[in-house]
């Protein structure tokens, strides 16, 4: 590990060197204007793998944007780690509040602002590098490795899925790696276990086939705004905060005491974290804290809602139609579409008479993803944090979705280990995103001690 470690140190000024032209292309996967960018980005990727000395290095095509696919199988007997990431990106805007240009990688104060940087190029490069590393200096991994870097992360890898149904046994692999989460703090260093899943519908209530004078019928017809608040409200207990949708509970896997434990190890204050967010109080399911809640229990939400006059000015009118837009997050084992279909016939079937309602799926839906805090690979990324930071991680779960993690896991049967190592503060698709140095050095040596760490336990 010694000359693995010397060579990050030498050859730091070049690694920042390689990254930043890198994150000079604009691949931009929002925008067909940059699908010549998106190339570019793919192409770049593929260069760095057969430069690191990767095998069966190639470009596969998709119905979108490609895959980018290399290899190195020459540790014999060892286990096999796929690592993914992507080398799409958000588009910039507003670029008035970047202070400097997005596409031209800056270093200021410690750290590397432009798009991409955490998300997800510089925390790719972290796995480029560490590869060079080894290769470079020994000519070998302790480890087998396939790296999988896409190109639409940021539109939903929508053609990922169909990819790795076709390429399970190019990708069969015994663990996956991902770096495209982040860390608490610098000094507390944390391993993502979980992510929730997503699913996402929007209902319509119709009372008449058109706007009506409020004087004139009201009183006559249902009033489709009421009818709707009424129906949300069912939803929801507002006291305990738990969702009343009947089944909707059923396939949670309940925290168990350790974990319990572990989360509670996280720093948290509820007041600072509600005076930091402008509200006057935290508030959520009865029974669990805020850590909790956050990234391990479902929820029920109302993204939107509208119906009716919303103008200035006074219109008297009652309204034909309200409708609003609602989210689940979901928490392991609950199916998207399950829970979908479990709202949708509940509505049904406390929908007054005197409406219409219509529930449209959306099409973003995702699976959560869990991975047992003492799996071997959450075992290996300990040890390998605890080196590098001189503490142990804290275990977190994310309260977002990232719907790859959950197709990898289901495809392959193998557990992914989300090491990432951004921070709260790097601004992921916003104005200003960066990536602190010091993290990315960390970053290096840590999944380093990871290869070593999960070869040697994984027997």
């Amino acid at each position: 590990m010694k000359a693995v470690m010397e060579y990050f140190k030498k050859n730091n000024d070049a690694f920042l060197g390689d990254m930043k032209t890198f994150l000079a292309i604009p691949s931009i996967s929002t925008s067909d204007e940059h699908k010549g960018d998106i190339i570019r980005a793919a192409s770049f990727v593929e260069q760095q793998f057969t430069g690191m000395g990767l095998k069966n290095v190639q470009q596969y095509p998709t119905k979108g944007n490609p895959v980018v696919y290399g290899e190195w199988l020459g540790a014999i007997g060892k286990p096999t780690i796929l690592i993914y990431g992507h080398y799409d990106v958000q588009p910039v805007e507003p670029l008035e509040l970047w202070k400097t240009p997005p596409f031209t990688a800056t270093i200021r104060d410690g750290k590397i602002f432009a798009r991409g940087t955490a998300d997800d190029k510089g925390q790719v490069f972290i796995h480029l590098k560490t590869v060079e590393a080894f290769m470079k200096t020994k000519g070998e991994l302790p480890v087998n490795v396939k790296f999988i870097i896409e190109g639409e992360e940021e539109i939903g890898s929508t053609n990922l899925a169909e990819f790795v149904k076709k390429n399970k046994k190019l990708l069969s692999c015994d663990v996956i790696l991902i770096s495209d989460t982040h860390m608490q703090g610098k000094k507390m260093p944390s391993i993502t276990y979980g992510l929730r899943g997503l699913t996402y519908l929007e209902m319509t209530v119709t009372a008449a086939k058109g706007d009506m004078h409020s004087g004139t019928f009201g009183g006559s017809v249902a009033n489709p705004i009421q009818v709707l608040a009424e129906i949300l409200t069912k939803c929801k207990d507002p006291k305990t905060s738990k969702v009343k949708i009947p089944g909707f509970y059923d396939d949670v896997v309940p925290l168990s005491k350790n974990e319990r434990k572990e989360l509670a190890k996280m720093p948290h204050d509820d007041a600072k974290y509600a005076k930091e967010l402008g509200a006057t109080k935290t508030f959520g399911e009865l029974g669990y804290t805020t850590v909790e809640r956050t990234g391990s229990r479902p929820t029920f939400e109302v993204n939107g809602i509208w119906g009716g006059h919303t103008g200035a000015g006074v219109k008297t009118v009652l309204p034909a139609q309200a409708s609003a837009k609602v989210s689940m997050r979901l928490v392991a084992n609950q199916d998207p579409m399950k829970i979908a279909k479990l709202f949708i016939d509940y509505v049904k079937s406390v929908t007054p008479e005197t409406v219409k309602v219509n529930v449209k799926l959306f099409d973003n839906n995702g699976h959560p993803a869990l991975t047992p805090i003492d799996s071997v690979g959450m075992k290996a990324a300990a040890v390998a944090i605890k080196n590098v930071y001189k503490t142990d991680p804290y275990f977190t779960r994310e309260g977002g979705s990232i719907p790859v993690v959950a197709d990898f896991q289901h495809l392959l049967g193998v557990e992914a280990v989300l090491l990432g190592f951004g921070l709260p503060d790097d601004n992921l698709h916003a104005p200003n995103e960066k990536l602190d140095l010091t993290q990315f050095s960390n970053g290096l040596q840590t999944v380093a001690h990871f290869f070593h760490e999960y070869a040697t336990l994984k027997k």
